[in-house]
């Protein structure tokens, strides 16, 4: 196809005819060239979901002709499926607060809308992306109402990840309930457990998290859509303004309502901060687990599934990849998590100029936690216990002394150390069934009553 000429306030450009965005794209291509990732796919698809409630509304009040709406409603359907994903090309990071963006959108839904019609892309007298796919609306009320479309999709599909997540560790805790082991307090050997208090210890902390981001929609179901350039509503009928809203929840299911101060929707990203920050606390969770695996792997007491060579000059050698794969994946979150409070804290006035890095912060933040989420689970379905291993270490440790406290005193357990210690022997619990009795020594150490939560009598 020949290349076509669009016209701006700026004046003419030469755009490819192949492609559906024109001049404002075009444009913004070359005024952004990071090359750091472009716009998130999940945050097209809310845009076109949002597109598409406007031009509902804008047909149900007369605002926009039966012929555009449809050929409108029809190009955002398909992209809201996940069609024409390559026309989309800017970069996340862009100055103006997602303005670029917005127009990439609204050229691409004309032009697609135009060949509906059996029109030829660019010709705007017949179906224009600003008179007519943006009619109404402004960049700083259609995006960030489409972050928070697709924070919602996602955080219910991460809200499903961790419960999956949850449920692999729950399992474990059961097969391992039997399993004495030892504790360990500042990297140093602590008092005797059972492996299956331990992975239910990291099941408590992800039902936390699922608990959290489940509850996170709550925080993003206010919108600001309608409110336009600065919440006020300018530019925009007021009976479009309130049937907007009713459209975006036909549109996508979700019980969004509109903000009773538009402005203070419009001009603060707060919510944004705390959805992040809810993300930050499972990120934190998950890097703790995948160390506290780590170091279990590393002693022998676990072994998990091996799946891939660890090396390229060690025959044999077998590394923890899901698990430092997992760890690197929290740590971007936790550092996205800065991103998105710098975003939301140096907005200015009645704009958050830097929506698009909070926006592609965010977002990522919730495709790398659902990934990970579905990346750990059947890792950690798949790990075995060395009950002989765990069983070496709790028989050598001195911490073991402390379940007899109980029954024989403190210096009663001091004295039988230090006589174990001039004995030259190196099982304690061999030692003390000999002092104390097989049957007393069984009955410390058993799981039963090692987790009665106090001792038993």
């Amino acid at each position: 196809m020949n290349d076509r000429i669009e016209h701006d306030m700026l004046g003419a450009m030469s755009v490819p005819g192949a492609v559906y965005w024109g001049i404002h794209t075009r444009r913004a291509m070359g005024n952004f060239p990071f090359g750091a990732g472009r716009v998130s796919g999940v945050l097209i698809q809310a845009l076109a979901r949002v597109k598409k409630a406007c031009a509902q509304a804008n047909r149900d009040l007369g605002y926009l002709a039966p012929e555009k709406a449809a050929a409108i409603l029809a190009a955002c359907d398909e992209v809201a499926g996940g069609g024409l994903a390559d026309q989309f090309p800017l970069d996340a990071l862009q100055g103006g607060a997602g303005t670029s963006t917005n127009m990439n959108i609204n050229e691409v839904i004309a032009n697609r809308g135009l060949e509906l019609m059996g029109r030829p892309r660019g010709d705007y007298a017949a179906l224009h992306p600003l008179e007519d796919v943006n009619l109404h609306q402004s960049t700083n009320d259609v995006y960030p109402t489409a972050v928070k479309v697709a924070a919602t999709f996602e955080l219910r599909r991460l809200s499903e990840a961790v419960a999956a997540l949850q449920g692999a560790l729950q399992r474990k805790e059961k097969e391992f309930a039997a399993i004495v082991t030892l504790g360990r307090t500042e990297m140093q050997e602590a008092v005797p457990m059972t492996l299956g208090a331990q992975f239910s210890g990291w099941a408590e902390a992800v039902s936390r998290d699922r608990w959290r981001i489940f509850k996170c929609e709550e925080r993003l179901r206010v919108v600001n859509l309608g409110g336009t350039a600065v919440g006020t509503g300018i530019g925009a009928p007021r009976d479009y303004i309130f049937l907007v809203i009713e459209k975006l929840r036909e549109v996508t299911g979700l019980g969004v309502c509109r903000g009773e101060n538009p402005v203070g929707e419009t001009m603060n990203a707060d919510v944004f901060v705390e959805v992040s920050g809810i993300l930050k606390a499972h990120a934190v969770d998950i890097l703790k687990i995948a160390n506290d695996l780590r170091v279990l792997n590393m002693l022998g007491e676990i072994r998990l599934p091996a799946v891939q060579a660890g090396s390229s000059i060690m025959p044999g050698k077998v590394n923890p990849v899901i698990l430092e794969a997992a760890s690197q994946a929290a740590l971007r979150v936790i550092a996205n998590d800065g991103l998105v409070t710098e975003a939301a804290g140096r907005a200015t006035g009645q704009i958050v100029e830097f929506m698009p890095l909070l926006a592609d912060a965010l977002l990522g933040s919730l495709a790398l936690l659902n990934n990970t989420a579905q990346m750990l689970m059947p890792h950690i379905e798949g790990i075995e216990a060395d009950e002989v291993r765990c069983r070496y270490y709790v028989d050598r440790s001195r911490m073991i002394i402390t379940a007899f406290l109980p029954s024989v005193g403190y210096d009663r357990c001091h004295a039988l150390l230090k006589e174990f210690d001039l004995s030259g022997e190196e099982n304690l619990r061999a030692f003390l069934e000999v002092k104390l009795g097989s049957a007393a020594v069984a009955k410390a150490l058993s799981p039963h009553q090692l987790l009665g939560l106090g001792y038993r009598a």
